[in-house]
């Protein structure tokens, strides 16, 4: 079919949106106010209720952004609200150990004062970012909210693809996004199977306040059962990323606070004095699961629903940042040059764009928690003399500083800060 065939058929179709974005969490409406400031329709449909989701209580969870994830955020105009509630990341420190024994002497160390761009990051808050999401789509035009309600079926048809929500209303668009992380129903629904595999570790996510200052600098601390993250928020707060075995995980999450904070303090050490919780606490089982395609029939898949991959390297919801700016520079250019925008041609540049990248990185992370999540004398060696090499080789230590704040690699034009 020609593009003029194609272009009668469409516009004789009547879309409620352009774009359908299942879940609202994080990468959802990043997605949705990429796409409608570029003057496509969206619709955004997340299962939770609206109030749930705006809820201003700090509940310990939080986001280590890259550089580059930040940028993504100032093009769209939200960096400007969330700069004030961020802690910037100036130093990584990252060491090899055990519980209750302390550093190995070998260790990585970054300091952002070693690229020009400024911190390599920031830590924000998971309550300030969503509501700071919704309360842009409020203000934006083209952006339709659908909140509280499921998706229940999906079907394509020649030129469209609908979904049908519980309570049997259906809506049609152009294209289909699933942002509803790694038990994507849309994926499902689209035939898409996952690849991966089970760590047998869970992670404990929590928030604590302790007595001395953290001075900006993130910590990543591998011990054999699973590396602990010390992620540093404002004030003398800091997030807490804490892997164990998956049945020891199960028994410290059941444990009252102070069980809790008995078994984190030989692990977390008193480099920054007493450590008290600040806000709820949560466990999440790890695995690697990464969707076959990332495209079907008017189908894309973002985020968690694309890829979800061990929290090592927090590059989680950095990773879910580039795919949208991916996806979003792909489907706007093409609307721009007059072609069908779920088009298998079109996705398929997104696809490209992003699979190898997803993979290299997957490969890596997990190749990290191999090697490290293990107490070998000769492994440890190995990785405390590999840890001490690129620490003391400045080149080598500034290529790893500006992997880590997202400067690498093919770059959409979000992650530089620049509008599409």
């Amino acid at each position: 079919m020609d593009k003029r065939a194609r272009a009668r058929i469409l516009a004789g179709m009547t879309h409620d949106a352009d774009i359908l974005i299942v879940g609202g969490g994080l990468n959802g409406p990043v997605l949705a106010l990429a796409l409608a400031q570029s003057g496509l329709r969206v619709t955004i449909i997340d299962a939770l209720p609206r109030d749930t989701r705006e809820d201003p209580e700090f509940d310990g969870r939080a986001y280590a952004l890259a550089l580059a994830s930040t940028r993504v955020l100032d093009a769209l105009g939200l960096w400007n609200r969330l700069a004030a509630q961020a802690q910037p990341i100036l130093q990584i420190k990252a060491s090899d150990g055990r519980a209750g024994e302390g550093a190995a002497p070998f260790f990585l160390h970054f300091d952002h004062a070693e690229i020009e761009e400024g911190p390599m990051g920031h830590m924000l808050e998971d309550r300030f970012l969503r509501r700071a999401l919704l309360a842009a789509m409020d203000g934006a035009g083209g952006i339709t909210q659908i909140s509280g309600s499921r998706v229940m079926a999906q079907d394509v048809q020649p030129g469209s693809v609908s979904v049908t929500l519980e309570g049997g209303r259906a809506l049609r668009a152009r294209l289909l996004v699933g942002c509803d992380g790694r038990e994507s129903r849309t994926a499902a629904r689209a035939g898409i199977r996952r690849t991966g595999h089970d760590y047998g570790q869970t992670a404990l996510v929590c928030a604590v306040a302790h007595d001395k200052p953290h001075q900006g600098c993130a910590h990543q601390f591998f011990m054999p059962a699973g590396p602990l993250a010390i992620l540093p928020l404002p004030g003398n707060r800091s997030s807490i990323v804490w892997s164990e075995a998956t049945a020891t995980a199960a028994a410290i999450h059941a444990m009252d606070d102070a069980g809790y904070l008995d078994a984190l303090r030989p692990r977390f050490g008193t480099f920054l004095g007493e450590i008290s919780l600040a806000g709820r606490r949560y466990a999440y089982p790890l695995k690697l699961t990464i969707a076959n395609s990332f495209i079907a029939p008017r189908l894309a898949l973002v985020g968690d629903a694309a890829h979800g991959m061990h929290p090592i390297a927090g590059q989680g919801f950095n990773f879910g940042l580039r795919d949208v700016a991916a996806l979003a520079e792909v489907l706007v250019e093409a609307q721009r040059r007059g072609e069908d925008i779920a088009s298998s041609l079109v996705l398929a540049r997104y696809q490209q764009w992003r699979r190898f990248d997803t993979m290299m990185m997957a490969i890596g992370t997990d190749t990290v928690n191999r090697l490290f999540s293990n107490d070998s004398a000769l492994l440890r060696g190995v990785r405390d003399l590999g840890m001490g090499i690129v620490s003391g080789i400045p080149a080598l230590r500034r290529r790893f500083i500006r992997e880590a704040a997202g400067l690498t690699g093919d770059l959409p034009r979000l992650l530089r800060g620049l509008p599409i």
